[in-house]
């Protein structure tokens, strides 16, 4: 059916797309998930991985993609502490992460200071044997003049980070960090409320020559290019592909096709603690970024052969800042309206945190993104279609991460718990948001066969 009410995940449009409205937890990819089938077989054996998942190495490697990660830290003003710099460790007993790659220089500014939510979790999960550690965050913990000479102002802790622009200029994203620059360019134009119809192609469909678009007035334009770049949300530009005839569309019965394949979502856990009157976590005190986390669960950080599932998760505190009415836990048994769910909110709200297991997603045959054959957009072109559901894998996951990330509620010793993992009945719920972090669809990879682009982003179809 039409998702005509965007729930379960918010994607970006208009300047600056979804890095309007992210919350900027910063991480870089861990070495093990860039080729992640490889090292699981490597590993656990070739049975390991179930036969309905389709997850395949990127095609390229951490030390490959490190000095690009470096300039996109520089370029976001990220916030956060080194573990290792060059293979010499500095962020011992200072907030780094133990299980971080290495890198090539520090983060461009120290982490920002945590909430006391934050703190609360750091020292539960240390009494509990795990390694917190700052999160990086792509907000300023100072003020910061990025390579391109735009400007950011010190993170105020507003609160109104996640789901909002920043009006401080502290939360990185296109029209913060790259756009004032792009602007002093003689040769930029930046069109605004323009709808993109498809890529234009030759005649053999080997080129492309430029887009389809309608313009804020409704007109219909034609754009020539030279080289045209499909970069807008992840799924826009699966969208776009399809709509432009770009690559050979996915078909989950044979298994043939590329453009659509491997869509991945994010696996969550959340689990909630309400303290007494005495414990305040002011959660309306935010910044999208900041926190402490866990990795010991993350990546292939654990013996997975034991555990049995694919995949590992974060564990974090992260408060972005708790929305009205979406961000009131309430005790066990309280109504779900009325004055005794006022008083309950009242009792609460200031002294509760929320903690996430960021679950990894894998991709399966059965979960893929390709055009509707009934529904519309108002352009009359074919809506996105999303197949979707979770799989045992993830249960497994979900239930695995649950009881991994319960001690650390209970050692902070809270009046009550909130939560519980997915079961065998869990399916996907387009009511609820979890996260805007979707995956896939026109992924990377050295096969023609099982990617829609080369390691270099390129089409393999059209030039």
């Amino acid at each position: 059916m039409p998702y005509r009410q965007l729930a379960a995940f918010l994607p970006g449009t208009g300047v600056g797309g979804a890095g309007l409205h992210w919350s900027g937890v910063h991480f870089r990819v861990d070495p093990i998930e860039l080729r992640m089938r490889s090292h699981y077989e490597e590993r656990y054996g070739k049975n390991f991985i179930p036969q309905d998942m389709i997850i395949q190495d990127f095609g390229v490697t951490y030390d490959e993609l490190e000095p690009f990660f470096d300039k996109a830290e520089k370029v976001f003003g990220t916030s956060g502490t080194a573990w290792s710099i060059k293979g010499k460790v500095v962020g011992k007993g200072r907030g780094g992460n133990a299980f971080a790659p290495d890198r090539s220089d520090d983060f461009p500014l120290p982490a920002q200071k945590n909430t006391w939510s934050a703190q609360l979790f750091e020292k539960a999960a240390l009494e509990v044997g795990y390694h917190p550690y700052n999160l990086p965050s792509a907000n300023t913990s100072d003020s910061y003049t990025n390579p391109y000479g735009a400007q950011m102002g010190p993170c105020n802790f507003c609160g109104f980070c996640s789901g909002y622009a920043c009006y401080m200029y502290s939360k990185a994203s296109p029209n913060v960090n790259i756009l004032p620059a792009l602007r002093q360019e003689k040769r930029f134009e930046l069109r605004t409320n323009a709808n993109v119809l498809k890529v234009n192609l030759t005649d053999d469909k080997s080129r492309a020559t430029g887009v389809t678009y309608v313009d804020g007035q409704g007109r219909e334009m034609e754009q020539p290019a030279d080289l045209v770049i499909i970069g807008a949300f992840q799924f826009h530009n699966v969208h776009l592909m399809l709509l432009s005839g770009i690559g050979k569309p996915y078909n989950p019965e044979t298994g043939e096709g590329v453009v659509g394949r491997n869509f991945a979502y994010q696996n969550m856990t959340t689990i909630k603690a309400i303290f007494d009157k005495d414990t305040y976590t002011n959660p309306f005190i935010g910044a999208g970024g900041n926190g402490v986390g866990v990795d010991d669960f993350n990546a292939d950080n654990f013996d997975h052969g034991a555990a049995g599932f694919v995949g590992g998760s974060p564990f974090w505190v992260n408060q972005a800042g708790t929305k009205p009415i979406s961000g009131f836990p309430v005790p066990p048994g309280t109504p779900a309206w009325g004055s005794k769910w006022k008083a309950a909110v009242a009792d609460t709200y200031t002294h509760h945190l929320s903690m996430d297991a960021h679950g990894a997603h894998q991709s399966y045959r059965q979960n893929y993104l390709d055009l509707d054959p009934n529904y519309k957009n108002v352009f009359g072109q074919p809506l996105l279609r999303m197949t979707f559901d979770w799989q045992e894998n993830d249960i497994k996951m979900a239930q695995f991460m649950f009881d991994k990330m319960a001690p650390i509620a209970k050692a902070m010793k809270p009046k009550y718990i909130l939560g519980s993992p997915k079961n065998a009945n869990s399916h996907f719920d387009t009511t609820t948001y979890q996260t805007t972090h979707m995956n896939g669809g026109a992924v990377m990879g050295e096969d023609p066969k099982t990617s829609a682009v080369n390691r270099y982003l390129q089409s393999w179809d059209v030039a």
